[in-house]
């Protein structure tokens, strides 16, 4: 065993970007008047962008749709102004009292949250999934940017009205109009209101005249055409201001890079919150528990964060993205993750090792001068082949551990303590100065809807035969499953089971109540083969997880194992 000298570890997206230009502007028309004509550069009669509309420069954003603009801060329910905005794990968003009637889900136990109990349907035609109401607070980023924004619209409207005011007509949807030879069943209908194309959009939809859906064409009623493109030039430019000090992201104090909501209602960008998972599974801004995949694979972006974003800055925004890919691609090579082929360890358990050979004391070393990184693998003693890998020395499901404390000896070894921090798939191998390193793929959890989706379909089975012990755990709620195992450890220290000795307690720390951590805990305390304890890494699911601990504490309960407190080998 390379590296260990006898010691076991007692002693582990998003919408469619706003300035694509067969996207956002091609929504609504401009009317072919010659005050309609003269304002082309505001609103393109074809709803394309010019080239200044994809600068930074805030006046070179009134290049773009008024209508589609405002509707990007529109709640597609009520058709108003974003108020208590919710951004939903879909990536939609809406006022918090557009969210639908909720109703108690069924044969859900896991995670036993209050707001996890009740669910509602996606009202937005491009989900229409289950969410639950834990998941749905108020978007805080998106709150304070419409706030800015009401201030904005409540300062310029004060003072437009003496300026200028717009003429505003509906454009009859094509299923609303007859054919020519037949009449016209409905007239559009128009307003007025004061300043420019903007605001006055804004204002039809703060009083909820303006459907969501509905486009619309401008005409100022004075023919001052350089004052009527100012009105918008200036509130514009405000906006773009204002929202640079609404989205900054609270880790890296930038620009958002492709921002991600909470369930908690906080947005960062996308890498900084994996950043941020990596080391705890709480919102770096509350604290609070986030029950989102710390990789946030398959977790869409806020939506209308992002249209916005694209919609005012553009450029910025591209420049943004541009310099994190520059930030990733420095000194990352393809087999970039250290591997220590040696025993199993586990998410949130400690492992501890003792270090001394010559390769893998330089492996450690540059691992603390790193981030304090490198990944663990089991020895395949079987010789089985390894997926895609093939038939290779070690297995290719392994735990990535983080050194949180190092004790260096007079000889040069060093015994080092390390905390597991997730899962990970080796996907190609390679050696360097006599160690493995590879390229490592993370393993996630199935998300928590499909968690609970699986547990609502196999308790709903037919009772199982009673010499069917998979069947009867299969059966089981998750719940069920994880006071088993806590049952059956308060059953083991009351008959003073040696593996349960205060020692490797304090070393381990108790049973915990998570579900997904508690397998994880069992297993590296249980006096068990290796082999058996490896399905705990290759399964995705925190049921299944449960499902194989219970199946071991059934047979040892069957074999009166506890009862003997002798270590079998399952």
């Amino acid at each position: 065993m390379s590296g260990l000298c006898g010691q076991q570890p007692v002693e582990a997206s998003t919408g469619r970007p706003v300035n694509d230009e067969k996207g956002l502007l091609s929504d609504s028309t401009t009317r072919s008047t010659p005050a309609a004509q003269s304002n082309t550069d505001l609103m393109s009669a074809d709803g394309l962008v010019g080239e200044k509309a994809r600068s930074s420069d805030p006046s070179s954003t009134s290049h773009l749709d008024a209508r589609a603009l405002v509707r990007l801060i529109q709640c597609s329910q009520c058709s108003k102004p974003f108020h208590n905005p919710v951004t939903l794990p879909c990536g939609n968003s809406l006022c918090r009292s557009c969210v639908p009637e909720t109703y108690r889900r069924e044969r859900v136990s896991y995670p036993d949250l209050p707001g996890r109990r009740r669910g509602f349907i996606c009202p937005l035609a491009d989900c229409a999934r289950e969410h639950t109401l834990a998941d749905c607070n108020v978007d805080v980023t998106l709150q304070k940017l419409m706030d800015a924004v009401a201030d904005l619209v409540a300062t310029h409207s004060a003072t437009a009205g003496e300026i200028m005011r717009t003429y505003v007509e509906e454009t009859l949807k094509h299923d609303r109009v007859l054919l020519e030879d037949m009449e016209i069943d409905e007239k559009p209908r128009n307003w007025t209101r004061p300043g420019g194309p903007l605001l006055a959009t804004y204002a039809l939809i703060d009083q909820g005249i303006l459907e969501f859906d509905t486009n619309v064409t401008y005409q100022p009623l004075l023919d001052a055409d350089e004052a009527y493109r100012d009105l918008d030039r200036t509130f514009l430019s405000q906006l773009v201001e204002a929202a640079h000090n609404q989205v900054d992201c609270q880790v890296c104090y930038n620009l958002m890079c492709d921002p991600v909501t909470t369930g908690c209602g906080h947005t960062l960008c996308r890498k900084c919150l994996v950043r941020t998972l990596d080391h705890s599974l709480h919102c770096p801004v509350c604290r609070r528990g986030v029950t989102i995949s710390p990789s946030l694979q398959g977790y869409p972006s806020n939506k209308t964060l992002v249209s916005l974003l694209n919609a005012l800055c553009p450029d910025l925004v591209a420049a943004r993205a541009e310099a994190v890919a520059a930030e990733d691609a420095i000194g990352l090579g393809d087999l970039d993750t250290p591997l220590f082929v040696c025993t199993l360890g586990y998410p949130g358990c400690p492992t501890f090792l003792r270090i001394f050979e010559p390769r893998y004391r330089l492996m450690i070393r540059r691992a603390l001068e790193g981030n304090r990184q490198f990944g663990m693998l089991m020895y395949n003693s079987q010789g089985m082949p390894q997926g895609e890998l093939g038939q290779v020395p070690f297995v290719e499901y392994g735990t990535m551990l983080r050194i949180e404390n190092v004790q260096f000896m007079p000889d040069g070894q060093s015994i080092i303590e390390t905390r597991g921090i997730g899962r990970f798939k080796v996907k190609r191998y390679g050696q360097l100065d006599g160690y493995t390193v590879g390229s490592v793929e993370r393993v996630e959890d199935l998300p928590l809807a499909e968690e609970e989706r699986l547990e609502a379909r196999e308790t709903s089975l037919p009772p199982a035969e009673e010499n069917d012990i998979e069947g009867q755990v299969s059966r089981m709620s998750t719940r069920q499953l994880l006071i088993l195992g806590l049952e059956f450890i308060l059953t083991m220290q009351s008959r003073s089971a040696p593996w349960l000795h205060q020692r490797i307690l304090d070393a381990y720390g108790g049973p915990p109540n998570d579900a997904a951590f508690f397998p994880y805990w069992l297993a590296s305390i249980l006096p068990i083969n290796d082999p058996a304890k490896y399905q705990l890494l290759t399964t995705t699911s925190v049921r299944q997880r449960l499902k194989i601990t219970a199946i071991w504490i059934k047979q040892m309960e069957s074999q009166r194992w506890y009862q003997s407190n002798a270590c079998t080998v399952l």
